[in-house]
């Protein structure tokens, strides 16, 4: 059996304590026994975690900037574990996967997971994006700009009204119409009646630019309605599906991923899951979450907040971000960037100069506030994204 790799960094006072910090919590992440009571030489050598180097974090990485508002305890320094697990002590579930990645140890102040490298085995049995960058581009036939996303909002609108605004905005010619996160089965807006809807709107706008924009539904829900209603959203004629992982647990996400009757990309929004990579102690880097985890959790896109909007993400947070979603993952496909939060016509062009062509930007207040006619507010936009994408290469 093969040994996937998880880096971890954790606060300590010298070198000694980090050795016998790491050492804890690879017995921590597997066996959960006392390590000198362990007579099975199997149990002892192979299934136990096994601490392959300890580092000094600043010495890696130059500084602590990347975790915003942390501060060391006095007398502490910040070092870089690595841990490495046999891959028969995750199975073949995920939930065991992550389980073994971060279980118990998620509860210890301080730590956070830095990166995760599975096996080809592994990457194998989870298989990842099933669509990536180059499926989608496929389902909309855009191959030589950023794509571009708006959501129909906000909340406490009748379906009427957020057909006939998904309506205007594929007429505009965008390239994916998505329900806000915030709808979801209401009184006002009821999730079937909203769907079909919705999807006869774009189809009707389709029909007149020629364009091939999706319809993205928001499928979040309680427990196996999320993945009930993926398929009715597949069955209505829905481009793709969006669900809030966080909330439906990223083991449902998998399910709506790689079940035959969706066979839709899944775009993952990140509602509830802000603590996994906010705050003082934060569990993950960006990188790590909105990247690694959830590629192996088979989304195709991650909404996430953009650098300089209403929330607090840095530059050098969302190049973590893309380096998660991009860099080379024992043969998984790349994942979607889909930043949002804040952008508009203002700062646009910067954004496209930093996230590049393989992005899809999601805009929302922007393009309201740009002209109350939204249809010409997303041509605008369009003509604004399309003199500035740099070549197919």
């Amino acid at each position: 059996m093969g040994r996937f790799l998880v880096r971890y960094s954790l606060p300590a006072t010298d070198r000694g304590d980090a050795e016998a910090q790491a050492f804890a919590l690879a017995v921590e992440q597997t066996i959960e026994f006392p390590y000198d009571l362990v007579t099975d030489t199997y149990v002892k050598g192979e299934i136990t975690g096994r601490v392959e180097s300890v580092e000094l974090y600043q010495a890696v990485t130059g500084d602590l900037s990347d975790i915003p508002g942390y501060r060391l305890p006095v007398g502490m320094r910040r070092y870089l574990i690595a841990v490495s697990y046999d891959e028969a002590t995750a199975g073949t579930e995920f939930s065991q996967f992550m389980n073994v990645v971060f279980g118990n140890s998620s509860m210890k102040p301080g730590v956070r997971v830095e990166s995760i490298n599975p096996t080809a085995v592994q990457a194998a049995i989870f298989r990842g994006p099933g669509f990536g960058i180059e499926g989608i581009r496929q389902a909309v036939g855009v191959f030589s700009r950023p794509l571009l996303c708006s959501a129909i909002k906000p909340m406490g609108l009748d379906v009427d009204t957020l057909a006939d605004m998904a309506y205007r905005f594929a007429l505009g010619g965008i390239d994916f119409i998505k329900d806000d996160h915030g709808l979801a089965d209401q009184r006002f807006s009821p999730f079937v009646e909203r769907v079909s809807r919705c999807m006869e709107a774009v189809d009707r706008a389709n029909r007149e630019t020629g364009r091939r924009c999706l319809y993205i539904p928001n499928v979040t829900a309680d427990g196996p309605a999320t993945l009930e209603r993926a398929i009715f959203a597949r069955r209505a004629g829905a481009g793709a599906v969006i669900v809030s992982g966080g909330l439906t647990g990223l083991s449902m996400l998998r399910s709506v991923a790689t079940s035959a009757e969706v066979g839709l990309p899944v775009f993952f929004h990140p509602a509830f899951s802000g603590s996994y990579v906010v705050g003082p102690s934060p569990a993950f880097t960006e990188r790590a979450f909105f990247g690694q985890v959830l590629r192996l959790a088979c989304a195709d896109a991650v909404i996430f907040p953009s650098f300089g909007g209403r929330f607090s993400f840095s530059r050098k947070q969302c190049v973590g971000i893309l380096s998660g979603c991009r860099m080379p993952m024992s043969g998984l496909k790349p994942m979607f960037p889909a930043p949002g939060g804040g952008l508009n016509f203002s700062n646009i062009s910067d954004s496209m100069g930093f996230y590049g062509n393989d992005v899809i930007f999601l805009i929302g207040g922007g393009l309201f506030r740009h002209s109350r006619d939204i249809t010409l507010s997303v041509r605008d936009l369009m003509a604004l994204v399309e003199s500035g994408a740099s070549p197919k290469p």
